[in-house]
């Protein structure tokens, strides 16, 4: 049965299949969004990038923002606690054509990230959050450019956020708004809040909004659709050693039952793919040899791999020994069903949010945590 979807509107962007990948930090660079792009349509974002990085030109960030020629949509997700410099960042994006779209984090839940006041953190002070949101869609604006927000549903269930954040994001002229179901405690771990998705679907009727959490095939992106009404989704650690999720979301929203289930050989191919597009990307077979190897245990998982090919898989230093610990596996060893499948990645356990020091205390920041709002920016990796 056909999901009824319209294709997804973003100012001037039209996403035919309303499917976004996450942007991941070391997982969804160019080598990894190309693998998805070849299985199907959507809007693929690059990693995370820090304004500050990216406005003092880091040779890190600069890699991160960078795109094959033939991505149709330049998609950056910019990082910031100062609307100043998340401003510099979008001119230096907007007068450098650098992007076609711009997402803004406000959903990241890492410590180092969170104790400076940022990601999940940032909307509980609803004047930095407004002064972010609209300084930012100020300058995307001058270039025609769509700016999005992603963000959680607030920083633990007694400090919600998703709600005012998503009318100030709506009234300041975002082009759509992305929810994960989970508070920025819960890390990964738990359940996603669908109906929490719901929730903010009916109140911002005027904008797209985008369901993020607990996507781990095709048949739980057209039960979110259906309980929650939202007009596309988000997935982040469900493709990861699975870039064919995207070919089974498209068929899936195309009203196809097709599915792709790679047996081993095919799993070993793109393993083999992948190890060949990051030493591209790096421009050193060392680098893309270091940055597959956490991808072996995703892309092997429910697979019949011995323990010990594992191991030296995930320690693999050159692609001419992982043309041979391919070699090893049965290509012949089909689909194993079920146990592909389902959450991966780390969930986490649930834990209370480092913040900085009274940052509960009140909604607005004062004059200290604005000081320490400036400092800030200074000091958070992602270029």
């Amino acid at each position: 049965m056909k999901l009824d979807l319209p294709p997804l509107t973003l100012g001037n962007i039209t996403v035919d299949t309303p499917v976004i990948l996450a942007p991941m930090a070391g997982i969804t660079n160019r080598a990894f969004r190309r693998l998805c792009r070849e299985y199907g349509g959507g809007l693929y974002v690059s990693e995370m990038v820090t304004s500050r990085a990216l406005v003092e030109r880091s040779p890190e960030s600069l890699r991160i923002i960078s795109h094959d020629d033939d991505e149709q949509v330049r998609s950056v997700q910019l990082y910031g606690v100062d609307p100043k410099t998340v401003g510099a960042a979008v001119r230096l994006l907007v007068e450098e054509d650098r992007a076609d779209h711009i997402d803004l984090n406000f959903g990241c839940p890492v410590p180092k990230v969170t104790r400076k006041g940022g990601g999940a953190a940032l909307p509980w002070k609803l004047d930095l959050f407004t002064g972010i949101v609209r300084t930012a869609v100020q300058e995307a604006s001058r270039g025609g450019i769509p700016l999005t927000i992603k963000m959680r549903k607030g920083i633990d269930e007694d400090h919600l956020t998703f709600r005012e954040a998503g009318r100030i994001a709506r009234d300041s002229g975002v082009a759509a708004v992305a929810l994960h179901g989970r508070t920025a405690s819960q890390f990964y771990s738990g359940q996603a809040d669908w109906d929490a998705i719901a929730e903010l679907r009916e109140a911002l009727p005027d904008i797209p909004v985008l369901g993020n959490g607990d996507i781990w095939s095709a048949e739980d992106a057209v039960r979110m659709v259906r309980q929650t009404g939202v007009d596309g989704v988000v997935i982040g650690r469900g493709c990861q050693g699975r870039p064919w999720l995207f070919g089974d979301l498209m068929n899936a929203f195309e009203g196809s039952s097709d599915r792709f289930r790679p047996g081993l050989g095919q799993v070993a191919d793109t393993v083999y793919r992948h190890a060949e597009l990051l030493v591209e990307t790096f421009g050193s077979e060392m680098m893309g040899l270091r940055d597959i190897r956490k991808h072996m245990a995703w892309y092997f998982k429910g697979y019949v791999v011995g323990g010990d090919l594992r191991a030296r898989l995930a320690a693999v230093p050159t692609l001419e020994v992982l043309h041979g610990l391919l070699d090893e596996l049965d290509r012949d060893s089909p689909y194993p069903g079920q146990d592909a499948e389902g959450p991966r990645g780390r969930a986490g356990s649930p834990k209370r949010t480092a913040l900085p020091e009274h940052w509960l205390e009140a909604r607005v920041l004062d004059s200290a945590q604005q000081a320490d709002i400036a400092a800030a920016e200074v000091d958070v990796s992602g270029g």
